[in-house]
């Protein structure tokens, strides 16, 4: 089977073969392109603040440089996450369709089936840690970057959490057929910890932002 190669379509395209009668790409897929959305918006904000020649943005400037190089390796380790995404599901296809008509064959695909699964489960995981740094960056420039693009900031962080939310909702469907419970206990506390710490972030950004954009403020 051909790798899907998100990075080389349009949205258009990319579109269409998300919304046709194919498992991929999927969910995890797209949780990663919009991660990698979230992350855009953080470089645009990034960039935004470099341009201001002024304090107190010209005491920031070390940090927005950093967060912008930081911004751009997110945005492309999220495409990159996208198309492992569909591999990993591919592979676990795979193995649902290995032979399994004497028990030789039988034992081979039920392992190749939960060694499948087992990435299936750790590259979506790795995605919202992804979209979680990109939570980290977007609470930066919330705070400190150029206000006039605050609600950017805003929106970055939004679409961060979401896409790690619906990230780990890729992680709990795999580990629901996961049998060895070591990885499945230790993968669930994760992801707990992950979605709290993601949510008490954005909160934290958004407070920021509604704070500066709230007409009663002015």
């Amino acid at each position: 089977m051909t790798p899907f190669v998100t990075q080389k379509l349009s949205i258009h395209e990319y579109l269409d073969h998300l919304a046709a009668a194919s498992p991929t790409p999927g969910g995890g897929n797209a949780s990663a392109v919009c991660g990698s959305f979230a992350a855009a918006l953080v470089a645009m904000v990034s960039r935004l603040t470099l341009n201001k020649r002024e304090e107190p943005f010209l005491a920031y400037a070390r940090e927005m440089e950093e967060t912008t190089r930081l911004a751009d390796r997110l945005r492309l380790d999220l495409l990159e996450l996208a198309d492992q995404d569909c591999s990993a599901f591919d592979s676990v296809m795979a193995a649902y369709k290995l032979p399994k008509a004497t028990d030789p064959e039988k034992q081979r695909r039920k392992e190749k089936i939960q060694a499948a699964l087992k990435q299936a489960t750790e590259v979506p995981y790795h995605i919202a840690e992804r979209c979680q740094k990109v939570l980290e960056l977007a609470q930066r420039v919330a705070d400190k970057g150029a206000r006039t693009a605050v609600s950017d900031a805003g929106t970055a962080a939004g679409l961060a959490e979401a896409a790690l939310h619906s990230a780990l909702l890729n992680v709990d469907i795999n580990l629901k057929a996961i049998k060895d419970e070591k990885f499945v206990h230790l993968y669930h506390k994760k992801r707990v910890d992950l979605a709290k710490q993601a949510r008490i972030r954005k909160d934290a950004i958004l407070t920021i932002v509604e704070d500066w954009i709230n007409p009663e403020n002015s």
